[in-house]
């Protein structure tokens, strides 16, 4: 059977459609690949982007994908809600299909090592690629950000693991990884106070003291005028998503705030909806193997 991988890279661009669609081009004209789905964010000015493979054809689209961002996008020009340290800010490989967790780090090496080469962009490797246990979580690895990151190499404990101790003037620094599915979750507040979404952020997070595989951060959604709990779902079958959300919505009704909506940015594994349909139908004796029409069909 073909092995199948998963590639979500996000770009620091989410407002220049023209940008964006030449970066999409890129993955669009790559034999061995689809383009399955993207999202941009103004707000956030970031674009997450899915395809889906042979190892051959990803590791070729993520390389084309990454120095068509270099070239074309500045970060020292670049404002937005979601943290970033590069013009392609990380570059993400999961196994889908007849392909190990093993595999997929050896082809996230591959390309971090091409990426370098080929496009003078420094790499972190991250999660499962990680090369030490203080580079496994993302959020450790892109602290101080693009503005702080020339600095940050400096120390021999941050040196990058591709590029040396520099960062690409104007691109930055870019992570590479491979990594099991997570769920993009942002859940959306009734309120203008992003000191009320970073409050209950820190209290869902996972380093905070909160769930397990939850990473969360408040941000400002300028277009709406409200304040977004974004949040990365790294393992909803230890921590699912209704529990994040009803832990929420509880922490909101502190400051007088509500739900208004939520968001799943990119693909989602389909059990993480059943596990909320379920939870919330109150389904007795739910079997979602057996009792889904489309799981018979897949």
């Amino acid at each position: 059977m073909a092995k199948i991988i998963e590639c979500v890279p996000n770009i620091s661009e989410g407002q220049n459609t023209e940008v964006i669609e030449k970066v999409l081009d890129t993955v669009r004209e790559t034999a061995g690949v689809t383009l399955v789905d993207y999202s941009s964010d103004a707000s956030h000015n970031r674009t997450v982007i899915t395809f889906f493979g042979s190892l051959e054809g990803v590791e070729e689209a993520a390389v084309k994908l990454a120095k068509k961002a270099v070239e074309l996008i500045d970060l020292t020009k670049h404002t937005g809600e979601h943290p970033r340290m590069g013009a392609v800010d990380v570059i993400p490989f999961i196994p889908i299909k007849e392909v190990s967790m093993q595999e997929t780090v050896d082809l996230s090496k591959k390309v971090a090592e091409r990426i370098w080469e080929e496009a003078k962009l420094p790499i972190f490797l991250y999660e499962e690629s990680a090369s030490s246990p203080k580079r496994v979580n993302l959020a450790a690895v892109r602290k101080g950000q693009f503005e702080g990151m020339a600095e940050k190499v400096q120390n021999k404990e941050w040196e990058p693991d591709f590029g040396g101790r520099q960062i690409h003037p104007t691109a930055g620094i870019t992570g590479v990884c491979a990594r099991m599915p997570l769920v993009a979750f942002n859940i959306n507040l009734s309120t203008a106070d992003l000191s009320i979404a970073d409050k209950i952020a820190k209290i869902i997070r996972g380093s905070s003291g909160g769930f397990d595989c939850v990473k969360g951060i408040g941000v400002m959604l300028e277009d709406r005028n409200i304040a977004q709990v974004s949040i990365n779902m790294t393992n909803f079958q230890k921590t699912p998503l209704y529990r994040v959300l009803e832990t929420v919505r509880f922490e909101a009704a502190r400051y007088g705030v509500s739900v208004v909506g939520t968001e799943i940015i990119g693909l989602t594994p389909m059990q993480a909806l059943i596990d909320c349909a379920d939870h919330y139908l109150q389904i007795e004796n739910f079997d979602s193997t057996r009792q889904i029409i489309e799981n018979h069909l897949l």
